[in-house]
């Protein structure tokens, strides 16, 4: 394996800075690695190889006149294809969107082109973010770094994928319920759900509006926050855009680094644990859990009793969300037409494009929304889920009277079989249950490598309050620093 591909992301920008590499032979050596290795993976559903060396080029033209380059100029990334990207085909995982060329770009898209990031191209997804396990992508099936065999989580997978396999070191996802910290715990990566409003969603093709947020991945704690930092901030083109300042996760990560975590409360959420758990993963969340106190921090039990609820709550919220913002795509406006000869009408073209267009899990939930939204039925469900989503608001509330952060597993078990949840879907559902009640309140949360079971990885998340994300990442590497070198580094070569 090529040196330039194993480099760090931060490790890789300090080399570039320094004239000791330039960004095009980086960006080479990655879509070289893609070529190697993605027709086993399937991250990726599209690599943009003449835009990533244009992209390296204007690095490489920047340093030779002697501008200033940020952290992260010239490191390749890997760009999940519900990010909207202009002159870039972006399809969200769904046949409805294909051929789509955007004449825009999202606020994400542009921030990292600014910074001098090299987009190597769109990875897979979920359609329309919906699932825990990228197989329901209307185009591939991503496979995960670690055993072929097996998810790479979702809906965020392709992302997860490419970081975890070194096609790039740094990746964007999306997390509407956990599809950034999921993939990243059964990958053995890094992947960090912001607080909701802190960075923004113009320009993401929307699931669920009110719980959708854009995210960083990378294979170490402080790529992350580099990242992070990239992309966050207040835009005035969403509506949801908190106008506050940016966490200052990049000092937290190095800060964390140290290992010094005196003064510190840390709550252990009983909640999330006990049955249903595989037993490996409950051993390495134990191991992080002592080594937190092993740095000074002050480990307690606390109870967040709504919690237990989240999974039905999630499950009409989002839904019913996606109901709403779904019917856009109707054959009139962008996207597929199917049966537009003249003879049919505007419903029965619909009709037959939505047939065509969407698969079996984005039906499902929209069927399921549209439902809960029906006369009669709006406030024994929808409302009936959105009081439950402020209880869990309310335990978070409580919880973080007495501490600082809380943590839990990332997910009940580590990646599971292609095909074993397909026929299932509240199986699949649940690979989502540590993750959803930090989603429905908005708050953020990191999932960080914390051992093995049964040689596959297992991830620790860690919660913090609304605009704290600076606490998740202090916490994140010192766990991290705790094991010496990241987990990822122990991963079968492919």
């Amino acid at each position: 394996m090529s040196e330039l591909i194993s480099l760090t992301a931060a490790e890789t920008a300090a080399k570039i800075s320094a004239g000791e590499v330039s960004a095009r032979e980086v960006a080479q050596a990655h879509l070289d690695r893609i070529g190697a290795v993605d027709d086993r993976i399937q991250a990726f559903l599209r690599v943009d190889t003449a835009g990533a060396l244009k992209a390296a080029d204007a690095v490489d033209q920047a340093k030779a006149k002697g501008e200033q380059l940020g952290p992260l100029a010239g490191v390749p990334l890997a760009l999940k294809d519900v990010v909207v990207t202009n002159g870039l085909e972006t399809t969200s995982g769904s046949k409805i969107l294909s051929g789509w060329i955007p004449p825009y770009d999202a606020t994400i898209t542009t921030r990292m082109r600014e910074a001098g990031i090299v987009i190597l191209g769109k990875t897979n997804m979920d359609e329309f973010a919906m699932g825990s396990s990228t197989e329901n992508s209307a185009f591939a099936t991503t496979h995960n770094p670690w055993d072929l065999d097996r998810t790479p989580g979702g809906s965020s997978g392709g992302s997860s994928a490419a970081v975890a396999s070194y096609e790039a070191p740094l990746a964007i996802g999306t997390d509407t319920g956990g599809s950034i910290r999921q993939p990243a715990a059964v990958t053995g990566i890094v992947g960090h759900k912001p607080t909701y409003g802190s960075v923004s969603r113009y320009g993401l093709i929307a699931f669920s509006s009110s719980l959708d947020q854009a995210g960083p991945f990378g294979r170490t704690v402080l790529d992350a926050a580099l990242l992070h930092e990239v992309i966050a901030g207040h835009d005035p083109c969403d509506s949801t855009s908190l106008d506050v300042p940016v966490a200052p996760v990049v000092a937290a990560a190095r800060e964390g680094a140290n290992g010094d975590l005196a003064g510190l409360t840390v709550g252990i959420v009983r909640e999330l644990g006990g049955e249903g758990y595989e037993s490996g993963v409950t051993a390495a969340f134990t191991d992080a859990a002592q080594r937190l106190e092993a740095m000074g921090a002050k480990v307690v039990e606390v109870s967040c009793p709504h919690f237990g609820y989240a999974l039905a709550a999630y499950y009409l919220i989002a839904p019913s969300e996606a109901s709403s913002n779904l019917a856009r795509f109707d054959s009139v406006r962008y996207g597929l037409r199917v049966g537009d000869d003249g003879a049919r009408s505007l419903e029965e073209v619909m009709s037959l494009t939505r047939e065509a267009g969407f698969g079996p899990e984005v039906k499902r939930r929209i069927m399921i929304g549209t439902y809960a939204l029906s006369s009669g039925y709006y406030d024994a469900y929808y409302g009936q889920a959105q009081k439950v989503r402020t209880l869990i608001s309310r335990d978070f509330a409580d919880a973080f009277q007495t501490c600082d952060v809380l943590i839990s597993p990332a997910t009940p078990t580590v990646a599971f079989r292609l095909g074993e949840r397909v026929d299932d879907p509240m199986a699949m559902y649940a690979a989502d249950l540590c993750t959803l009640p930090a989603s429905l309140a908005g708050v953020p949360a990191i999932s960080v490598p914390c051992g093995l079971s049964a040689g596959l990885p297992v991830g620790l998340q860690v919660m913090a309050p609304a605009l704290a994300d600076d606490r998740c990442y202090r916490v994140a590497a010192a766990v991290e620093a705790s094991y010496g070198a990241p987990l990822i580094a122990s991963a079968p070569a492919l």
